[in-house]
C-alpha cells in the first residue's frame, strides 16, 4: 500500500493513518472496479455471454471511492475553499473563517445525520428482512456509508482545525507560534 504523507509536515494523528489506510484501500476499488469491466467487455464482445452483476457492482464500487476520496480531499486540506482570498487575509482572520467552515460543517452534518438516519434504517432493515442486503444493493449499503462518511469527513475537519491553530503538530496555517522555536 502507498504510504501518504499528511499534507503539513511529518506529525501524524491517528485519524491522519486511519484515511491513509481507507485511501489506500479506494485506490484498490478503482482497480477491482476497471477488471470487472474488463471482464463483462470479454464476456459480452468475444463470448456473446453478458452478465447482470457488473454494471452494479462497478457502480457501487466508484460510489464507495467517490465517498472515500472526499474523506481524503478533507485531510489532505485540498476541498473547497477560495485560496485567493484566503491566502490574502491575516492570519487571525483566516482563524476565523476556519471556525465558521467547521461550525458550517458541523451543521450540515448534524442536519444530515438527523434527516437520514430514520431513512437508513428504513431502507436497511427492509434488506435485512427481504435478504437483499447480500447482492450489494444501493440504498443498505450506500445510505449507511453516505452517513459515515459526513462524520468522518467532521472528523477530519476537527483534526485538521487541531493541527492547523492549537499547536497539536505544525502547520503553515497557524497564527500560533510553534513552540520549538521559543
Amino acid at each position: 500500500m502507498q504510504n501518504v504523507t499528511p499534507p503539513y509536515g511529518n506529525k501524524t494523528t491517528i485519524v491522519d493513518r486511519i484515511v491513509s489506510v481507507f485511501s489506500s484501500f479506494a485506490m484498490l476499488l478503482i482497480l477491482i472496479g476497471v477488471s470487472i469491466t474488463l471482464y463483462e467487455i470479454v464476456l459480452r464482445y468475444i463470448f456473446e455471454s453478458a452478465t447482470s452483476w457488473v454494471y452494479k457492482t462497478t457502480l457501487w464500487l466508484a460510489a464507495v471511492t467517490y465517498l472515500v476520496s472526499g474523506i481524503f480531499a478533507m485531510q489532505r486540506r485540498e476541498h473547497i475553499r477560495v485560496t485567493v482570498i484566503y491566502d490574502a487575509v491575516s492570519p487571525t482572520l483566516r482563524l476565523i473563517f476556519d471556525y465558521l467552515a467547521l461550525y458550517v460543517l458541523i451543521v450540515y452534518a448534524t442536519l444530515m445525520l438527523v434527516g437520514g438516519a430514520d431513512q437508513v434504517w428504513v431502507v436497511f432493515s427492509h434488506a435485512v428482512k427481504t435478504g437483499a442486503i447480500s447482492s450489494l444493493p444501493f440504498g443498505p449499503t450506500i445510505k449507511p456509508l453516505v452517513l459515515l462518511a459526513t462524520v468522518a469527513v467532521v472528523i477530519v475537519a476537527i483534526n485538521n482545525f487541531l493541527l492547523d491553530h492549537l499547536n497539536i503538530g505544525r502547520s503553515n496555517n497557524s497564527i500560533l507560534p510553534d513552540k520549538s522555536t521559543e
